[in-house]
């Protein structure tokens, strides 16, 4: 997209007064007084491009339907559900249905030409790049009849890796260790901080919604998104999401005008994946229950559900559970109506997981064959109604209780739906107002635009950063310190490294060599061991599966034995997903796990300067044969775990 010259504001979540560059925007700092059942209220910042302001009673407030009247949804006074209501009101059926698309942004069109109001961003960049892309995509809204602002949502962007399809490179942002790192912690504080000061890089730079947390339980430890989870422990896991809600929203008690709305994800049951393969797959599609323990990875969802969490993300997957239909979680009417609305009493906003209405035929289900070249590409997640021509997917998902769909910008179905019957005017009016108080709630009717200046200041800002680094070094967990070799001193000490930056540790003292020979001390980094087992599937980003062990011809093993012939090792295990350590502990010196961190936060455990204060929030098995033995469904319950959940050893 072509960015347009000019600044814009953007309503802080700092404690500072933002300042305002808006063009044609009038700031008035007042208190109206209640007039017609309006709430008395201080004067917002006001941001507009292209409508124009008009003054009731001496405040300001945006025209946003052009008539030269102060409509009820244009009243910053009125609550939001009086505001939704009223707009509503005013809205075509065609712009209702387009307002229940969430589609990733990809052209002007999608918004001037289908006239889509929620988008995903998987831009990554500068903050500045990114506050001036947001910027222009809401100017073209703002022309829209209504000037309806943009809901703008993005995967976590805070950590120090990143997944097509789950989460977005950090770039600017400050850096945090995975989720499993703050689950390592086990300190809701710690993760409000996070939060908190996430919420603030998010709205600097444009993006009103985290497509995040992952409230689901890492109970399968072959899965591939066990990073994204707290744990695996229901009762610890709770407070964690809850906490990351509060400090994302802005409160306990929803989403406030200058925070983030949150979709908890994955409801619900997704972390029971069946022999630990991903429903991203075809092949994986299944969630499954053999303990009969679905209600317990509903537990954090409840915390989340009290915290008032904007909205929810069904699972993909198709779960074995008595009762429920074969199909994904966005189709599934008794998850969703019956549990989630009726048991659990969530009111807010059910958004769709990405591609589920899309086909997957083909290469999809079968995989791709050694060197061929698929004429067709699909990548939807239809899992159960694969048959079902996709315009009616749309509306069984709609039916079974979402309110907008994922990676959908064409809403004609919605439309056409309507019209003849098929599916209720009622319930799309319910599924938009839902959308329209969050934007509400938001802010973003008074000021959708955020300042490229201010954006530039606030994300990854050096404080914001050093909390990061600090939270890098607490979540790390010390597994093994023979003969209490850490912490070390530095000075004096020649280090051979593998998988380390030579600068970070010449930083702290130490003097890096080439060869073991002339060491004294190795420093090895790894992960956990993967294997691609369907290698011929498109969607190869979520596909970290298979065995956890490392082998004995593993690269990074025969390294850390050699290694450790010559001096002591110490080895730090990247624990994206729990690793089987067992070969490796024979011959580490000093063993850490990780869960993200980089060499400088890793080094500065190594040295003392911090310590590691981690504890597993998921167990490490000893065995593959335990892992298959496993029950995906029940937490920790693998048999003679190597190290067990809560495991951490302390400095002496």
């Amino acid at each position: 997209m072509t960015r347009p010259s000019g600044l814009s504001s953007v309503t802080s979540a700092t404690t500072e007064t933002a300042r305002f560059y808006a063009v044609a925007v009038i700031v008035v700092s007042s208190v109206a007084s209640p007039q017609s059942g309006a709430q008395a209220a201080a004067q917002p910042e006001l941001g507009s491009r292209v409508v124009q302001t008009l003054t009731s009673e001496g405040l300001k407030f945006r025209d946003l339907d052009r008539d030269g009247h102060l409509s009820p949804f244009e009243d910053w006074r009125r609550s939001a559900q009086e505001r939704a209501t009223d707009l509503l009101s005013r809205m075509t059926l065609e712009e209702k249905a387009a307002t229940m698309m969430h589609p990733v942004l990809m052209q002007d069109e999608q918004i001037t030409q289908k006239h889509v109001t929620s988008f995903l961003s998987r831009n990554s960049g500068s903050a500045r790049e990114l506050a001036e892309r947001n910027n222009r995509a809401q100017e073209l809204a703002e022309r829209e009849r209504l000037a309806i602002p943009l809901t703008l949502s993005t995967d976590p962007r805070n950590g120090l890796g990143s997944s097509y399809g789950s989460s977005v490179a950090a770039a600017d942002f400050s850096k945090w260790p995975d989720a499993l790192g703050f689950g390592a912690i086990g300190n809701p504080d710690e993760v409000r901080r996070f939060a908190a000061i996430a919420s603030q890089e998010y709205r600097a730079v444009g993006f009103n919604m985290a497509l995040s947390p992952q409230a689901d339980l890492a109970t399968e430890p072959r899965w591939a998104r066990v990073s994204g989870t707290f744990g695996e422990e229901p009762e610890k896991v709770g407070p964690l999401v809850s906490a990351y809600i509060e400090g994302f929203q802005g409160g306990r008690d929803g989403v406030t005008a200058s925070g983030v709305a949150t979709i908890v994800k994955h409801f619900a049951g997704y972390g029971a994946a069946k022999d630990g393969f991903d429903s991203h797959n075809y092949y994986g599609r299944f969630a499954t229950f053999p303990a009969k323990a679905f209600n317990q990875h509903l537990v954090p969802f409840k915390s989340a559900f009290e915290v008032h969490a904007s909205g929810v993300m069904p699972t993909y997957s198709i779960l074995e559970v008595p009762g429920f239909p074969y199909v994904g979680g966005a189709y599934n009417k008794p998850l969703l109506q019956d549990v989630l609305r009726k048991r659990e009493g969530f009111g807010g906003l059910v958004l769709s997981d990405w591609g589920v209405t899309e086909d997957c035929v083909d290469v999809c289900i079968e995989g791709r064959k050694p060197g061929e070249i698929p004429k067709h590409l699909t990548r939807g997640k239809p899992w159960g109604v694969e048959s079902v021509p996709r315009a009616e997917r749309v509306v069984e998902a709609i039916e079974a209780g979402v309110d907008q769909i994922g990676d959908a910008d064409d809403s004609e179905p919605v439309v056409a739906a309507v019209k003849s019957g098929r599916l209720a005017a009622s319930q799309v009016d319910e599924a938009v107002r839902r959308i329209l108080i969050i934007k509400f709630r938001l802010g973003l009717f008074e000021n959708p635009y955020a300042d490229p200046d201010r954006a530039m200041q606030i994300v990854g800002q050096s404080s914001f950063q050093a909390a990061a680094l600090e939270a890098q070094e607490r979540s790390l967990v010390l597994l093994e310190n023979r003969k209490r070799l850490l912490p070390v001193q530095s000075r004096g000490r020649r280090v051979f490294l593998r998988g380390v930056q030579p600068e970070a540790a010449r930083a702290v003292g130490f003097t890096v060599v080439d060869s073991l020979d002339r060491a004294d001390l190795a420093i090895v980094r790894t992960v956990t061991p993967w294997q691609r087992l369907h290698p011929g599937y498109i969607m190869g980003a979520i596909q970290h599966e298979g065995d956890l062990d490392f082998k004995p011809d593993n690269p990074d093993l025969l390294a850390i034995q050699e290694a450790a012939h010559h001096v002591p090792t110490i080895v730090t295990v990247y624990l994206d997903r729990p690793a089987i350590l067992t070969n490796i502990r024979e011959s580490a010196s000093a063993l850490i796990g990780n869960f993200g961190v980089s060499d400088d936060a890793l080094m500065n455990v190594i040295i003392g300067r911090a310590k590691p204060e981690g504890r597993l929030p998921v167990e490490l098995p000893s065995s593959m044969e335990a892992v298959r033995r496993q029950k995906s469904d029940l937490p920790h319950d693998s048999r003679a775990p190597l190290y067990k959940i809560g495991f951490g050893r302390r400095y002496q």
